[in-house]
């Protein structure tokens, strides 16, 4: 497995056309908690899309990159995602990507693949940890060390429904361990964990809020996920902006489940 892993940095994906229409961007913004009274998210006269749901429509890189064979996706686990805003989703369309590697770090115990996905509207980058893969030798990456970050000055709670997963899944992200318990033990975990793209859509949402921003105006988001939502837990959002940068992380009780978090909002 090891080789197969070094040979992966570079390979092309392919491309790949997105096709939705605002009834797939609605239930999104309700994924990831978008309100009745938030029309312009709900309702369709004048729809405005989240810009987070390009990571979900950018999820067929990903998969991708699992059915080349060099490790077992099941035994995957996505460990931070950003993303670039170039201009704004439509409501509705066909949305023609790129998709490719654009590196393999060896982390000792685990590896960790960045699939980057590229487009007119939008550039996303999935960084996908793999236990028990490591130690062959390559590269270890850039430390994920974020250096100094504010204190936060706001928080805001969200409850996750202990039926998210299940609901999320309709957006795009199929893998099987937020649905099934076997390969959700088969991976360490108890019961299906929460889609780490639906903590990153609800933490970017509610800091938009806590800033005063509105939410459909992101336009850069970095965020390291570092331990699993199980569905029915209660987010803890905190946040504080310096010089137009929004700095946030993610709690659950005393665990951190999103760090080093960073989003701009810019109409």
């Amino acid at each position: 497995m090891s080789p197969a892993l070094a040979e992966l940095s570079g390979t092309d994906l392919g491309t790949h056309t997105a096709s939705y229409d605002d009834r797939d961007c609605i239930l999104y913004a309700l994924a990831v908690g978008a309100k009745p009274t938030e029309l312009d998210l709900v309702y369709e006269r004048d729809l405005r899309v989240l810009p987070t749901y390009a990571c979900a429509i950018g999820l067929w890189a990903v998969e991708a990159a699992g059915r080349l064979g060099a490790y077992d996706p099941t035994r995957s686990l996505h460990a931070s995602q950003a993303l670039t805003v170039h201009r704004p989703l439509p409501a509705s369309g066909k949305l023609p990507m790129t998709g490719r590697i654009g590196a393999v770090y060896d982390k000792g115990k685990a590896s960790m693949v960045e699939v980057v996905v590229e487009s007119e509207w939008f550039s996303a980058t999935y960084s996908i940890f793999l236990p028990g893969t490591g130690g062959w030798g390559g590269d270890r990456g850039p430390s994920s060390s974020g250096g100094d970050w504010p204190e936060p000055t706001r928080t805001s709670e969200f409850v996750t429904d202990t039926d998210l997963a299940a609901l999320y899944r309709l957006t795009g992200d199929r893998h099987p361990i937020h649905i099934d318990p076997d390969v959700a033990r088969a991976n360490s975990f108890d019961r299906p964990i929460l889609h780490g793209l639906c903590t990153v859509g609800i933490a970017a949402r509610v800091a938009a809020e806590q800033t005063g921003a509105h939410p459909a105006e992101l336009r850069s988001l970095n965020a390291r996920l570092a331990a699993p939502v199980l569905p029915g837990d209660t987010l803890i959002v905190r946040s504080d902006d310096v010089d137009g940068v929004v700095y946030f992380d993610t709690v659950v009780g005393e665990t951190a489940v999103l760090l080093s978090g960073t989003a701009e909002f810019g109409s």
